[in-house]
């Protein structure tokens, strides 16, 4: 993360994990509604990536990211359903550090306002490192209601996660 001025630009990454968007069979909206939000917010894209539901691949770009050193926050969406290809919870929790389920149980409470369906993402928030990782739904507008609901936090908690927290905790 980087000052400009007096606002904190998050270096970003989208991760789509789709069988059917890595074979070029679906547009990636839920992607583009992540990038939408984070560069409308100020922060920095630094990678994005369409992958296909598989454990290794997807573990070994997530570790490739958080472990470079250079990218603040890990945003995936899809994969977080009750499918047998949904493996993003699986794959987050086996490469975080620490788990951070306030921000899943903010989500997930935010979204049952909208859709009954929000019960059964098994979403997961963490970092490994000082990176955070945020899983998404795989539906643009799930993107836009679980994203808006932790983006407020967002800068505060990469802050706390690289060790520079100045001052008492934001209200």
């Amino acid at each position: 993360m980087r000052r400009d001025g007096e606002i904190e630009i998050v270096n970003y990454v989208v991760l789509t994990s789709s069988d059917t968007g890595s074979a070029g069979k679906r547009t990636d909206t839920s992607g583009d509604a992540i990038v939408e939000i984070m560069d409308g917010a100020g922060h920095k894209m630094v990678d994005r990536v369409i992958m296909s539901d598989d454990i290794d691949p997807l573990s070994g770009q997530i570790i490739a990211w958080c472990d470079s050193g250079k990218i603040d926050v890990v945003l995936t969406t899809g994969g977080t359903g009750l499918s047998s290809r949904d493996v993003m919870p699986q794959v987050t929790r086996s490469l975080i550090d620490l788990e951070i389920p306030g921000m899943g149980e903010a989500m997930r409470s935010e979204s049952l306002k909208v859709t009954k369906m929000a019960m059964i993402s098994r979403a997961v928030t963490g970092a490994r490192g000082s990176t955070l990782i945020i899983n998404l739904p795989g539906s643009t507008g799930g993107v836009r209601d679980n994203l808006g609901v932790v983006l407020p936090v967002i800068e505060h908690a990469v802050e706390v996660l690289q060790d520079r927290q100045a001052g008492d905790h934001p209200i």
